[in-house]
């Protein structure tokens, strides 16, 4: 419907964008408008299904704190359960009125005159509002490997993020490519049905063992009796994740006990040691993003699958070969290969004042503002901006702090047309990430989704929750301007 106007508009319909126009019916605004390029409600739990999704997040701990999540016997739901908690939340919340699905945002254009902001879709219809919420997420782009010959394979071949369900694998020769969070989930599952599954790895990852997906008889009946402590133990994984993992960032306390556990989980689980050296890691752990995962190991010493740690070099039509001149024939390739992560807002256009083009000002790397705002950029907000996505905690916790923040600033435009995060606040945020990224085990040289393709880390959150947590509760004026 072109022409509708909206007090604000936001981009995407996962958990960012749900927990924003959440935040905004609690607080009797109704005027909203959330804009979904999907069928639906879930972004990338919409998308991912590939076997084995889930989430390595405790559920009680990956969910909203106005909806939390209630279990006594699931601690780790699977991608259909989280979605179908969105979806439940979407009506429990009265959001469904509000949702505009299949729906592509292509550009996003602020009139100085008006203090509106203009979105244009993909088929050309346009919209107005006074505030632009982007919560498009970092890891929603699948990115495909630069691998010569990739085109010319004449099987099926897909990224686990457009799995292709229309492919029976049972018996086939499968091969993966990557070993990162989704190949853990995903080869297990295919070990059990494919005639042989070959993993190709570019670099090992550390992994550390995770809890059984279900809770024991003594956790059950306990939830069962006193319900009050599904919510002690939410508190008490946050502060667990929050005091424990976070320190591995900095290279601090917990780094070496967290390298000693997942040496000893290698240990237990991979007896071979041919095997063992291919999946040592030979970067500090918390370089790359931790795999936490029970399956993973188990399932590369089954007979049926293959382990090649020698560089690709390339893909023909019947199969891969490596760098020593093997070539190990595929009936299918899944790419499991991550995201194009630090291309925000890619391929969305986005002007502000006079004209200024955010990926013009993004050049050496994305950046904003407490990941949040960007200056010339009025009446424009990010949710999951730049440098603010975990790896050692809980997403949703950071997406709340991050919607309580901006509806600190939108209270500010009662009195006002337009609010703007000063340069200088920017610049000064600037220096302070800088220093303190500088002081990261992200600088010990391993190759990440971390960081963009010059090397800069434009993705990770580099300390705690707690610290993210006080800088979003401080009040907004003294960085901002109104006007």
């Amino acid at each position: 419907m072109s022409g509708e106007h909206s007090t604000v508009a936001i981009v995407g319909a996962g958990f960012g964008g749900l927990g924003m126009a959440a935040a905004l019916k609690r607080a009797g605004m109704d005027s909203f408008t959330v804009f979904e390029k999907g069928d639906g409600v879930g972004g990338i739990w919409r998308d991912n299904t590939y076997p084995g999704c889930g989430c390595d997040v405790p559920s009680h701990l990956y969910s909203f704190s106005f909806a939390p999540y209630r279990s006594d016997t699931v601690r780790y739901p699977g991608q259909r359960d989280i979605l179908a908690y969105l979806q439940d939340t979407t009506d429990l919340e009265g959001l469904r009125r509000h949702l505009r699905t299949n729906t592509e945002i292509s550009s996003a254009e602020y009139d100085e005159a008006t203090t509106r902001w203009t979105l244009t879709t993909r088929d050309g219809d346009r919209h107005t509002a006074d505030v632009v919420v982007f919560a498009v997420g970092q890891l929603h782009r699948p990115k495909l490997p630069d691998i010569a010959g990739r085109e010319d394979f004449t099987g099926p071949a897909f990224h686990t993020a457009q799995w292709d369900h229309a492919q029976d694998l049972t018996g086939r020769r499968v091969a993966v490519i990557g070993t990162g969070s989704s190949a853990a989930q995903l080869v297990p599952r295919l070990a059990e049905a494919a005639g042989r599954v070959t993993v190709y790895q570019r670099t090992a990852n550390w992994v550390i063992p995770k809890p059984a997906n279900e809770f024991g008889p003594l956790t059950r009946q306990a939830f069962g009796r006193l319900p009050a402590l599904q919510s002690a133990f939410r508190a008490a994984t946050y502060l667990a994740a929050d005091m424990g993992l976070s320190p591995v960032v900095s290279r601090g306390w917990s780094a070496r006990p967290l390298t000693w556990l997942a040496r000893r989980h290698l240990r237990r689980q991979v007896p071979d040691p041919v095997l063992r050296a291919k999946l040592t890691p030979n970067h500090p752990i918390g370089c790359k993003r931790i795999v936490i995962d029970s399956a993973f190991y188990p399932a590369l010493n089954q007979d049926n699958v293959d382990l090649v740690a020698d560089t690709i070099e390339r893909i023909d039509a019947t199969g891969i070969r490596t760098a020593d001149g093997t070539h190990r024939a595929a009936d299918v390739i899944v790419y499991s290969t991550g995201f194009r992560a630090s291309e925000f807002l890619v391929p969305l256009d986005v002007r502000g004042r006079a004209g200024a083009r955010l990926h013009d000002r993004w050049t050496g790397g994305a950046e904003a503002y407490l990941g949040i705002a960007y200056p010339e950029f009025p009446n424009m907000f990010l949710i999951h901006g730049p440098n603010t996505i975990l790896g050692h905690n809980s997403n949703v916790f950071i997406i709340e702090c991050q919607v309580h923040y901006i509806m600190n600033c939108l209270r500010l435009l009662r009195d006002a047309r337009a609010i703007e995060v000063r340069a200088e606040a920017m610049a000064a945020y600037r220096q302070w990430l800088d220093r303190t990224l500088a002081g990261t085990v992200w600088q010990a040289g391993c190759q990440s989704w971390y960081q963009n393709p010059a090397g800069r880390v434009t993705n990770p959150w580099p300390m705690s929750t707690m610290h993210y947590r006080r800088l979003t509760r401080r009040d907004p004026r003294p960085a901002f301007r109104t006007s």
